[in-house]
């Protein structure tokens, strides 16, 4: 998989999942994309209005535009459903952060088309081969 194709094609990233706590991997990563990307993102996360003025959408469906990345921050009980919303929403990759590991969503993803990228973190990533 080329992960710098993918980063420099990439124009728009959902991060479902995302946490209002600066202190979580997943702002973090929302506020190293804001100042590093030019990509248009979308904050995903049922609970949470807004963060820092931008809102924040309870699913992939809700959102006013089909991403072309869903970066995901959940437990990994929750992958089935967020490549399930993904794939119904039309997103080209699938980026399961550090951590996260589903041999099985990875196949599904790729049979629908997806590329599905596990176990790397987007910012780290993105800062080595783009930024």
């Amino acid at each position: 998989m080329d992960l710098e194709r993918i980063l420099r094609d990439t124009r728009s990233v959902a991060i479902v999942g995302i946490s209002a706590d600066p202190m979580r991997p997943s702002h973090g990563v929302w506020q190293y994309l804001r100042r590093a990307t030019d990509y248009e993102l979308y904050l995903v996360n049922p609970t949470v209005g807004e963060i820092d003025g931008t809102p924040v959408y309870p699913s992939l469906a809700d959102l006013p535009a089909v991403p072309d990345m869903v970066d995901v921050f959940r437990r990994r009980e929750h992958l089935p459903g967020v490549l399930s919303e993904t794939i119904a929403v039309g997103a080209k990759t699938l980026w399961l952060q550090q951590g996260l590991w589903d041999e099985q969503v990875a196949r599904d993803g790729e049979a629908a088309g997806l590329a599905v990228i596990m176990d790397r973190c987007l910012k780290v990533d993105h800062a080595r081969l783009v930024g």
